[in-house]
């Protein structure tokens, strides 16, 4: 099933078309956070003109977690060791943005990371990895825009300040539920910056697999209905070029990962 939002109501979305989903409805803002119980008990109407414009699936999750250095090939262009167990930042939710909105760029060195997003189904503390996939809804596209110069400006590293400008986590286009995915381990993650492929990735190549992910989160923080994990980003990010290559006013990038969907967000660099 693949769940979108758009004009503050939720959408069946299946292979290019939209349906209206009976006993859904959006009145308090929660996007598809408000079904997550009961995906099984939805049932598409009719069908619907395709949106002009698609909303964020999940507008308010309570908490977003994002993994650094989730990518053998990635740590290796950015010649750093991989983490011993999985880096945690969080992504403030006041940077959640529409999957294909514009983007401001706050300055000289914003950056792009394509990156698989997981969406949490149910309430969990030390979820063995075994036990991971009862926790999971589901998954989404994402972006992690990152400043490097503020997320790098200390002494620890800001990584949750240089993640989390306004829409520096443009996410969609829809929710897609995980039983549509047969192994969130085993699809082709892309971007591409004007037309030009820049990272091209399995999610196989992840240090830290999906259900290990969700397993040492949950070793310390609960996860929630509706909690999103950013996943890291595979190699070929700005950074990661030689010279390195950052965001300018007019850039389009486009970022695509199998069975989820694509988003495309222009970079405007207005102040």
């Amino acid at each position: 099933m693949q769940i979108a939002r758009s004009n503050n109501r939720l959408l069946l979305h299946d292979n290019g078309k939209f349906f209206e989903l009976e006993g859904a409805g959006d009145e308090y803002g929660f996007g598809v956070g408000s079904v997550l119980g009961r995906l099984d008990s939805l049932k598409p109407g009719a069908e619907v003109p395709a949106p002009a414009l698609l909303q964020a699936p999940f507008p308010c999750p309570t908490q977003i977690f994002a993994v650094g250095l989730n990518y053998k090939n990635h740590a290796a262009e950015m010649d750093l060791p991989l983490p011993v167990t999985p880096m945690v930042f969080a992504k403030f939710p006041s940077c959640i943005a529409d999957p294909n909105t514009d983007i401001n760029i706050p300055g000289e060195t914003t950056d792009w990371e394509a990156e698989l997003v997981i969406v949490i189904g149910r309430n969990g503390r030390n979820i063995a990895a075994s036990d991971s996939s009862s926790y999971i809804a589901g998954y989404m596209v994402g972006q992690d825009v990152s400043e490097r110069t503020v997320q790098m400006s200390s002494s620890p590293a800001q990584f949750s300040m240089g993640k989390s400008f306004e829409n520096f986590a443009p996410m969609g286009p829809w929710f897609t539920s995980a039983d549509e995915i047969a192994d969130p381990n085993d699809l082709l993650i892309q971007c591409s910056l004007n037309g030009q492929l820049m990272q091209n990735e399995s999610t196989e190549d992840m240090a830290f697999h999906v259900p290990e992910i969700v397993a040492f989160i949950s070793s310390v923080c609960e996860l929630r209905t509706g909690d999103l994990i950013f996943t890291g980003s595979p190699a070929g990010v700005g950074q990661g070029q030689n010279p390195k290559r950052f965001l300018r006013d007019g850039d389009v990038l486009t970022t695509s990962i199998e069975k989820l969907g694509t988003m495309t967000n222009t970079f405007r660099k207005t102040r």
